[in-house]
């Protein structure tokens, strides 16, 4: 996950809650722009009097989940969300002004890179001698006993996958991969390829680039890789999207998901929050469906370097113009989605020294593991950046193509995680989700805090907390040789 800047439409977000019995809109009601909106079902009931309120109250059902009850409508009736409460509907919430940007922390310029002939090593890969971030983990050891089954398909929830770019063409699982955008699926080459951002295409590199004598070499990539496109074309990341996106990859077969982002235009998403409670609800429904389905999804941390673990005032959220900026108290019943859910592999990063990134959000008991994300400011103690230092992975322009560089950030440090649990998989099959991630926890490399104050770019302090298991770290920095043994 990255730095993130969050906007969207200009309506405010509308939500009725429980409001039993209530009346349908007239058909005289007034019309504003299409509104997009999440209308959930009471849990583990029907949808079916839920789109039938939809349809009454002027709205269209653009997708329907009934796995999870829930529904993505459309409307232009200003007053569609009291005119579509009541049985049958257990809450609902306008998404306009709820998209959330990924911008890159750091991004070099393309770097080049030579032939070589396809030796089926890593370390033989062109720009191998930039992957500090493999050797790290024990990457070249780990290949030495398996790539990777390529049965295994780890689903890249984001911007969107190169489907030509010569390291990740031979990898993407073209049949399984989709665009959630809108809260609809399109499994077309062109919906789910990208448009805009290469944050997916960098993603993807860094879990199965291929050992192909050209570019990079991936965590695991003897597997493949799925596009599931979430971020659209103005860059952001709608709930609707998300949750299209946990149900797409979990009826398909995927063991493993990326998620390198959070849901809503509050950084902390507060389920006692009315303008919150129904994307709350339905992500988390999203999420329990696609643990019972037999998918590991593993998210980032965050780049705000806050201790998630201990309270505090968010005064940056929301900052997508749908509601002025306001200082919030983020209590227990806040949560950064998806990082924070039950069930999620929540993954902190470190640089080339094994030290915690200046960015890296935090937090004992929330953290489960870190990973290689790039620290491009530790040498300079923040004054400059050396992006060497960040990740080297795969990229796409729309102006220049298919290329390979540099980003950091815990969008880097998650496919790291993901990886290595594709290998794990590989090695040793049959694992549930939970003992997938109880698998990499207990096969990581234990990192001590640093003593005292951590402040290795001036305004950015933080103090670890715990033992060997403890806020920065979690249980480690994952190994890829660990989990094949």
């Amino acid at each position: 996950m990255q730095k993130h800047t969050v906007i969207g439409a200009a309506s405010a977000v509308a939500i009725a809650i429980g409001l039993m019995g209530a009346a349908v809109a007239p058909a005289a009601a007034a019309t504003g722009p299409e509104s997009t909106y999440l209308v959930l079902a009471p849990q583990g009931k029907s949808t079916a009097k839920a789109a039938a309120r939809v349809t009454a109250a002027g709205g269209t059902v653009v997708a329907a989940y009934d796995q999870i009850g829930v529904l993505v409508a459309k409307s232009t009736n200003t007053r569609f969300a009291a005119a579509a409460a009541g049985s049958g509907v257990e809450s609902i919430a306008a998404t306009d002004g709820l998209g959330t940007t990924l911008i890159d922390d750091e991004v070099s310029d393309v770097v080049g890179s030579a032939t070589a002939e396809a030796t089926g090593d890593p370390t033989q890969e062109p720009l191998w001698n930039s992957q500090w971030d493999m050797a790290q983990i024990d990457v070249p050891a780990a290949h030495a006993i398996t790539t990777g089954d390529p049965s295994i398909v780890v689903g890249v929830l984001d911007s969107g996958i190169s489907p030509t770019h010569p390291d990740l063409a031979s990898q993407i699982a073209f049949d399984q991969s989709a665009s959630c955008i809108g809260g609809v699926v399109d499994t077309s080459v062109a919906a789910w390829s990208p448009t805009t951002s290469d944050h997916g295409t960098h993603v993807a590199g860094t879990i199965a680039g291929a050992i192909n004598g050209v570019g990079i070499a991936g965590v695991a990539p003897g597997v493949k890789v799925a596009s599931v496109k979430v971020v659209d074309d103005d860059g952001f990341i709608y709930p609707e999207a998300a949750v299209c996106a946990y149900l797409w990859a979990a009826d398909h077969g995927m063991p493993i998901t990326n998620n390198s982002y959070f849901i809503d235009p509050w950084e902390f998403n507060c389920v006692n929050d009315p303008r919150q409670r129904p994307v709350w609800q339905a992500v988390q429904r999203a999420l329990r469906y696609s643990s019972a389905q037999g998918t590991l999804t593993v998210a980032s941390a965050g780049n705000s370097n806050v201790d998630l673990q201990h309270k505090f005032v968010d005064s940056s959220s929301p900052n997508d113009g749908s509601y002025p900026i306001e200082d919030r108290t983020i209590t227990g019943a806040c949560r950064d989605l998806p990082a924070e859910a039950a069930g999620v592999l929540t993954v902190s990063a470190v640089g080339p020294t094994e030290q915690k990134s200046y960015y890296s959000s935090y937090g004992q008991g929330v953290v489960d593991v870190t990973a290689p994300g790039g620290d491009t400011r530790f040498r300079t103690g923040g004054a400059s950046s050396t992006l060497t230092d960040g990740i080297l992975s795969t990229t796409w322009s729309p102006v220049t193509g298919n290329g390979w560089g540099y980003k950091q950030g815990t969008s880097m440090a998650g496919p790291h995680a993901a990886g290595v649990a594709a290998l794990a998989l590989s090695a040793h099959p049959g694992m549930n989700p939970g003992q997938l991630a109880s698998f990499l926890e207990r096969t990581a490399t234990p990192l001590e805090c640093p003593v005292g104050v951590y402040e290795p770019r001036p305004g950015f302090p933080a103090t670890c907390t715990g033992g060997e298991r403890n806020s920065f770290y979690g249980a480690g920095n994952v190994n890829a040789l660990n989990v094949v043994q």
